[in-house]
């Protein structure tokens, strides 16, 4: 092992700094920090979009029900015997519900994106002219005497 003083280490610590700059560099990086960031964005969109938009006049129409605060206590809150607060133990299923609707948002606009990027690149292959054909094995023959005979003697 090098000490951390000597030129072998400065040398090793220099190379994984421009190797990992030559990593970040890539486009295939930058890419996904791109597409990280629009992700979590469309996220807080979707969330709100539940949240606010479709789960009020969903909850209203069952009967007033706020999804969020749909919850099944399975031991209610209690003091201790020290006077301490012993909190409740709830299973939140409302607050699954709004995450499961948001996935399934988030699932349909990814299935959307990928099914127009998909017909996109059908268009362009439809659109691609085709390649020629190989010539027959007869008419690469003619082509070389041909060309043998072009040659000057």
């Amino acid at each position: 092992m090098r000490a951390a003083g000597t030129p072998e280490h400065k040398e090793d610590k220099m190379g994984m700094i421009s190797e990992f700059k030559e990593f970040a560099m890539r486009g295939n990086v930058i890419d996904l920090a791109v597409g990280v960031v629009i992700g979590a964005a469309f996220g807080k969109i979707v969330t709100s979009l539940v949240d606010n938009i479709i789960m009020p006049p969903l909850g209203w129409l069952i009967g007033n029900v706020d999804f969020s605060d749909l919850a099944w206590t399975l031991s209610p809150a209690r003091v201790a015997a020290d006077g301490s607060e012993i909190p409740a133990v709830v299973v939140g299923y409302g607050v699954f519900l709004n995450t499961v609707i948001q996935f399934l948002i988030v699932a349909f606009a990814i299935f959307l994106l990928v099914k127009g990027v998909n017909r996109l690149a059908r268009k362009k292959q439809e659109e691609a002219p085709a390649a020629p054909a190989e010539p027959s094995e007869e008419v690469v023959l003619l082509r070389q005497i041909r060309d043998s005979l072009q040659q000057p003697r």
